[in-house]
């Protein structure tokens, strides 16, 4: 009788890393469509130049490392990081901006430490960060959302090319325009410190919602439906989202003075701006670079939403999920270091200097 031997791990389930890679892309489609939507095809054109560039620099690394090219490019989580940093990145952005940002994910913050599962850093926030501190006037042109400004933006700077179709198609009916943009409302809250939110209501800015900011209110709603869609299914876990979003909510109602008061904003303005719920469940949830015990994970997203306040409050960015999910990263290793739950059966670990085994 022939003794067959099969080699741990035993167990079969759905938590291959390609399946929790199209569970996450997935889950970015309600925020996809809402972006899409207000703002343009635009962020359909950063997925799409950013998921080939991606691809692109991950098969010329991998060439170059000898590694099979089709069996890690099937894993799915190249076309995670394009998309993520689509997503963060302003629609109708120049491509080169795209190629800059994907590749530089990729190869600087994932291959470069030996590829999926031994990146110290979040790539996609690598990528943002470093096309937002190199090119911060393309970075900061975000277009006017639906309901505030019709007219076509100037789309010369995305490919090139589609400004001759503009011309056979659309002969005399796009006005030339100087600002096709618009302050986003974390932007208006931040230039304007020194006048309350009562004041920057009345001045005319329409950058407030009836729950955040407008137009980005709904953005997020959209990207919390993906995130809870996750956790239902247990993709990731509820622990750091709730730290972060929890922490954010502190301590933006600790500093809040009020729309009468100067004030950097109420706790549900903060909540539901900028990229707070994209980077919630979709960037603090990465389990390679973030912590990886249950506590861990909650003290994780609770300093990426103490941080995202204090830089957007005092810092020189009016967001900054991207700077502060690197700096807890580099943080993850000392919160696993205290908060990762003993082995069972074993003693808790005696620290300090001098101790015997």
């Amino acid at each position: 009788m022939a003794l067959v031997r099969i080699t741990s791990p035993h167990a079969r389930g759905n938590n291959r890393t390609q399946t929790i890679m199209l569970w996450v892309l997935g889950a970015t489609l309600p925020g996809v469509a809402v972006m899409t939507w207000l703002f343009g095809f635009g962020t359909l054109i950063n997925i799409l130049l950013a998921s080939c560039f991606a691809l692109a620099a991950e098969a010329l690394i991998l060439r170059l490392r000898k590694r099979p090219v089709v069996f890690f490019l099937s894993d799915g989580s190249a076309l995670v990081t394009a998309w993520l940093l689509a997503l963060a990145l302003p629609p109708y952005v120049p491509w080169w901006l795209v190629l800059v940002g994907t590749s530089f994910a990729i190869v600087f913050g994932k291959q470069l430490y030996g590829g999926l599962g031994q990146n110290p850093f979040n790539p996609a926030m690598v990528g943002y960060v470093v096309v937002l501190i190199s090119f911060p006037v393309e970075m900061t042109t975000w277009p006017a959302w639906r309901g505030i400004e019709q007219a076509l933006p100037d789309l010369h700077s995305v490919l090139g090319l589609l400004e001759a179709l503009q011309r056979v198609f659309l002969p005399g009916s796009v006005p030339t325009i100087d600002g096709w943009t618009l302050a986003t409302p974390l932007d208006v809250v931040k230039n304007n410190s020194s006048l309350t939110m009562d004041e920057l209501a009345a001045s005319g800015q329409p950058v407030f919602g009836s729950l955040g900011g407008r137009a980005w209110e709904w953005v997020n709603i959209a990207y919390l439906l993906g995130g809870a869609v996750l956790i239902y299914k247990r993709v990731l876990s509820w622990h750091a989202p709730a730290g972060m979003l929890l922490a954010l909510g502190l301590m933006s109602l600790l500093f809040w003075g009020g729309s009468g008061s100067d004030s950097n904003g109420s706790p549900m303005f903060h909540l539901l701006s900028g990229a707070t719920m994209l980077g919630a469940f979709f960037i603090v949830t990465d389990p390679v670079s973030g912590a990886t015990s249950s506590l861990g994970r909650i003290v994780f997203g609770a300093g990426v939403g103490i941080l995202v306040y204090v830089i957007r409050a005092w810092g020189g960015y009016p967001d900054a999920v991207a700077f502060a999910v690197l700096l807890m990263n580099l943080a993850a290793p000392t919160i696993d270091y205290y908060t990762t739950p003993r082995t069972y059966g074993h003693r808790k670990a005696e620290r300090g200097m001098g101790k015997a085994d």
